[in-house]
């Protein structure tokens, strides 16, 4: 019945002067390099020419610098200032979304709960990920209300033998890495007692800026001294990857520059590659396609869902275990690039799927 979002907004203020909003202009900014002029950004946005003008000479008299760039051969493009504002905001979105997005879904459960006639609530916490999120959509028109928390695979799993969730998303690769990326979670599964579904098969490996400037094909290139990387953080199942994949190459993390800056999503990453502060990283495909940047395969992985088979039957779970076995749900995972849904939905013995 209610849909809750929260964005961020920032501001920006020069030394002892007063804090601008920075929302408007950037979105200007934003269809100005769509664009390629400001006529035709002004009509897009529906704003007046005056009004718009107006607008970025504020901001470059504030700030004293200068915003757009124009010449009569290439028309209007975006200063190299107003460039780093862009991305700046894009790795904000990017970083912010999921927990945003979580406390979202948490403050949509707490008003439902104070209406007459409440939903049945399914308390869902996962490894982000771009199905999850295509799921958590899908769900906003269901007869239930879904209460999304982003963590680590670990945490998520971890979340459901407490009892704080319903239902924990959680991957694992396809392949030799398998039985040691499993051993990390066997503490959590309970194959007497729980079920898995899967969601997806999906696509991870490294990620560069567009075009690999830097020529980096192999996790061996991370070591080069001239190489930046940006990291998942600690906990997450991506980065568990990534360690054991380098521990296989016999590569020391410790020669990994940038290899302690954690980000919370698959999405921030590619855009802290994206805007220039990092040469490459490690995740999955979807993240670099939405950016942009160049991927090379390396590993392919199932994601599940893991939940108690007693609670199979509970109405929330139900639908949401529906959804995912619907042909059309099946098809929006298909179009997701670097996932593969044709066994969505399927719901699978632990031990038969993961070996335990």
């Amino acid at each position: 019945m209610f849909k809750v979002s929260i964005r961020p907004e920032w501001l920006m203020a020069a030394r002892g002067g007063t804090a601008t909003p920075v929302p408007v202009v950037l979105g200007l900014l934003s269809q100005i390099d769509a664009c390629g002029n400001l006529a035709a950004a002004c009509k897009a946005r529906a704003l007046s020419y005056r009004h718009a003008w107006g607008l970025l000479r504020q901001f470059e008299t504030a700030f004293g610098v200068k915003l757009l760039i124009t010449s009569r051969r290439q028309g209007t493009q975006l200063s190299p200032f107003a460039q780093k504002l862009l991305w700046a905001d894009k790795r904000i979105h990017a970083r912010l979304a999921p927990m945003l997005e979580s406390l979202a879904s948490e403050l949509e459960a707490e008003i439902e709960s104070s209406l007459p006639e409440q939903k049945p609530t399914l308390r869902m916490h996962a490894s982000h990920g771009f199905a999850v999120a295509a799921l958590k959509e899908r769900l906003e028109n269901s007869p239930i209300t879904l209460e999304l928390k982003y963590e680590g695979s670990v945490e998520a799993l971890a979340s459901l033998c407490k009892g704080s969730c319903k239902i924990a998303g959680f991957h694992v690769p396809i392949g030799p890495m398998r039985p040691a990326v499993v051993k990390r979670y066997a503490k959590f599964l309970k194959p007497r007692q729980q079920r898995l579904v899967h969601l997806a098969v999906r696509v991870q490996g490294i990620i560069t800026a567009a075009g690999n400037p830097k020529n980096i094909r192999t996790l061996a290139d991370f070591t080069r001294p001239d190489v930046v990387v940006v990291n998942r953080q600690l906990g997450s199942g991506t980065r568990t990857l990534l360690d054991l994949l380098l521990m296989e190459a016999g590569i020391d993390s410790h020669r990994v520059r940038g290899y302690e800056n954690g980000e919370f999503t698959h999405a921030a990453v590619a855009a802290y590659i994206a805007s220039g502060m990092a040469d490459a990283g490690f995740g999955i495909e979807t993240g670099a396609r939405r950016f942009g940047l160049d991927f090379i395969p390396m590993v392919r992985e199932n994601y599940y869902f893991a939940f108690y088979s007693s609670a199979q039957e509970h109405s929330a779970l139900a639908t949401a275990l529906a959804t995912m076995q619907e042909e059309d749900f099946r098809a929006s995972v298909n179009g997701i690039p670097g996932y593969d849904g044709t066994r969505c939905g399927e719901i699978v013995d632990i031990v038969q799927e993961l070996g335990l």
